[in-house]
């Protein structure tokens, strides 16, 4: 398709209203989703319930694969698929969607800086602990990914997508750190964004914007997710106001009853 087409096809989605039957994919809450793509599809669903935009959730065992970039979330409105955060944020802003456009240049610069640090830090930090520790990759990551498959696609798929994170991992200069690092690496990230936080309601004052969305996704799932150890889970609860801005969008965004039958066997349920 020619950019011009691409163009106009754009122009008619964003033209569309949202629709009542937007729906977004993620892999299997109960049995497959590990943590990274867990608090990935949770900053989406936030991002949209701060929108006001409808989306239903639907668990797919090959949600991976389904999705265009093979990163998931991906939503699928009228027509068209997107998938990842950032380009939902430009998807939904074309429809008159926005969270951000109450900021200045300034402001809009610092809040993209804070969401690189989240994606470079605390999304890479999921990343290693998931694949690059032995334990959790053995006793979490490889039986969770590979779940819905018999074998032996599923040792396949599993060892695949590990070797896929560990070659990222080592091109980026984190394949040669411990796991003690990375936690530090985390705790750094926390304390940045607990900083920039500080007392108000949202990271810029008392209204959220796509950072908020961002930084809960991630939080919460750390916070509530079952790993072998609770020493990231630790890190996140040294900073009482991110603990409490948790708690914020939580009753805010998904205080309705269907959260309460949500958690699995990976999740520990309720914020501490």
């Amino acid at each position: 398709m020619s950019l011009a087409a691409e163009a106009f096809v754009s122009q008619i989605a964003a033209a569309e209203p949202w629709p009542e039957n937007a729906t977004l994919y993620q892999p299997l809450k109960e049995d497959q989703i590990l943590l990274s793509d867990s608090a990935s599809s949770l900053a989406v669903q936030t991002f949209l319930r701060m929108c006001g935009l409808p989306v239903e959730v639907s668990c797919r065992a090959n949600a991976e694969y389904m999705s265009p970039s093979g990163k998931v979330p991906f939503i699928h409105v009228g027509n068209q698929v997107v998938s990842e955060l950032g380009p939902i944020v430009q998807f939904t802003k074309a429809k008159g969607h926005a969270l951000s456009d109450g900021l200045d240049d300034v402001q809009r610069a610092e809040m993209k800086a804070y969401m690189e640090l989240v994606n470079n830090m605390l999304l890479t930090a999921e990343l290693y602990i998931q694949w690059c520790d032995d334990s959790t990759s053995a006793e979490i990551s490889r039986p969770r990914y590979s779940s819905p498959y018999s074998w032996p696609l599923n040792h396949v798929l599993a060892y695949q997508k590990q070797w896929e994170v560990r070659r990222k991992m080592n091109a980026i200069g984190w394949s040669g750190k411990s796991l003690e690092q990375v936690y530090e690496d985390v705790s750094q990230c926390c304390q940045a964004l607990s900083q920039r936080l500080g007392t108000q309601p949202f990271f810029f004052n008392k209204q959220p914007t796509e950072l908020d969305a961002l930084v809960f996704g991630h939080l919460f799932t750390i916070l509530t997710t079952q790993l072998t150890n609770d020493e990231l889970a630790e890190k996140v609860k040294s900073y009482t106001n991110l603990l409490s801005f948790c708690h914020r969008i939580e009753q805010t965004y998904f205080k309705e009853p269907e959260r309460e039958g949500q958690s699995s066997r990976h999740s520990k349920g309720a914020l501490p």
